[in-house]
């Protein structure tokens, strides 16, 4: 998947907003304040690393090579998945769809109800 393709799946998200907080090099999607995203866009091989549940994390893991714990991330709670097409389009979508789920579930009830 092209970077232009990814951010418009991660921003059309509601809420979700796009910043650089640990330099231009990371791409950080945020809900409410709260990371579901981060795609290093200048790295050779492009990735992104995504919220995911601890035992589907360890599930992606055993099959697809192309996910790994998260990069510099909780590694019990984060996937990075380098975007090199062996994951299909659909199961990595999917995963960013419960990435975002995620982070929507942890958030204070106030935040949850105006999204």
């Amino acid at each position: 998947m092209k970077l232009e393709t990814l951010r418009a799946v991660l921003m059309q998200k509601p809420a979700a907003i796009e910043e650089v907080p640990f330099g231009p090099e990371v791409l950080v999607f945020k809900v409410k304040g709260k990371m579901f995203a981060l795609v290093p866009w200048e790295d050779p091989a492009p990735s992104i690393s995504l919220k995911c549940d601890p035992d589907e994390a360890m599930f992606l893991r055993d099959i697809y090579p192309a996910v790994i714990p998260g990069y510099h991330l909780n590694k019990r709670h984060w996937n990075t998945v380098t975007l090199d097409d062996t994951v299909p389009e659909q199961e990595l979508l999917r995963m960013i769809d419960d990435s975002y789920r995620l982070v929507i579930k942890g958030l204070n009830k106030a935040d949850r109800e105006e999204l």
